[in-house]
């Protein structure tokens, strides 16, 4: 039984014949749940992680950081789309709809990660143009390196649930979880060098090198085009 007909089955009470559930549609129902803590996880985590960053940016005058506080609200936007997928999912009536909703969220998760390489983009070459010397962040070391774990784990456990469910969203969000993994570790690079040796410069450049990663991503998220989900996905 498709979770459409099994939502249609649970709206209507028992399945003809009284069977229970089949052990597929329950242990999908349990993914999708799972999936749902992630992303909730995921988005509450997001604003914290940007309203501490951008406060810290703005008291520092970092650039490298005010852009890690705005990717983190980015990435609260691709799990709110996440969110809306797999709730749409747990209640839809068609399986045919849960593809549609699929594709649509996919692409929109695609589309944050356009917006997402812009933006770096034009901060680090401002960055560069102004030649702007950020003061050293004691908070946003911090809130980078607990970025560093967090986002870890999450990425990790998105492409878990995401392989189990076939899901192409899911897929593309674990990935855009990955690409603010290595945002952290570029913001916390560029801090350090800041603060340790004076390197103003270093973190728009990682940033630049960043963007050609994450233009990669949001194409292949479009396509649909991640290994981890070949021959699997729906939609």
């Amino acid at each position: 039984m498709g979770l459409g007909e099994d939502a249609v089955a649970n709206d209507r009470g028992p399945a003809r014949g009284g069977e229970p559930p089949q052990p597929e549609s329950a242990a999908r129902s349990e993914l999708l749940r799972q999936g749902l803590r992630l992303e909730y996880l995921t988005v509450g985590w997001n604003v914290i992680e940007g309203l501490v960053s951008v406060a810290a940016a703005l008291a520092s005058g970092s650039v490298a950081l005010l852009g890690f506080g705005i990717d983190s609200f980015v990435e609260t936007s691709s799990g709110l789309i996440l969110i809306w997928r797999l709730r749409a999912e747990r209640h839809a009536r068609d399986p045919e709809e849960v593809e549609r909703l699929d594709r649509r969220a996919h692409k929109l998760v695609a589309m944050s990660l356009f917006l997402l390489a812009a933006y770096i983009a034009v901060e680090a070459a401002r960055t560069f143009l102004t030649r702007e010397h950020p003061n050293p962040s004691g908070i946003g070391i911090a809130i980078t390196l607990l970025s560093l774990a967090v986002m870890g784990w999450l990425a990790r456990a998105k492409h878990r649930t995401a392989a189990a469910l076939g899901s192409r969203a899911l897929e593309a969000d674990s990935f855009q979880t990955t690409a603010c993994f290595w945002l952290s570790a570029i913001t916390l690079g560029g801090i350090g060098a800041n603060a340790a040796l004076g390197w103003w410069w270093a973190d728009p450049a990682a940033a630049l090198g960043m963007t050609y990663f994450l233009m990669s991503e949001g194409r292949e998220a479009w396509r649909g085009e991640h290994d981890a989900c070949a021959g699997r996905c729906r939609g």
